[in-house]
């Protein structure tokens, strides 16, 4: 059970480096895509910077998005 559940949450994260690759998205809009809750976007952004990702928010004409910067050198394998 905790298993699948720490399973479920590296899918997430990889899911969000992806989405984040792919260009600036907004806390909602991130959510949305993932399925998840704006607070839970939240929490996998701390836990990718406690990883060594460097994530900045970014003011955009109408909303603020989120950029990845750089990511850590060696990236854990999950």
């Amino acid at each position: 059970m905790f298993y699948e559940r720490s399973r479920r949450v590296e899918r997430r994260l990889r899911e969000l480096i992806g989405l984040l690759r792919a260009g600036g998205s907004s806390t909602p809009t991130l959510a949305e895509r993932l399925g998840v809750s704006v607070p839970t976007v939240s929490r996998c952004l701390a836990a990718l910077r406690e990883r060594g990702y460097t994530i900045r928010p970014v003011r955009r004409p109408h909303q603020w998005v989120y950029e990845l910067v750089s990511e850590p050198a060696a990236v854990p394998q999950g």
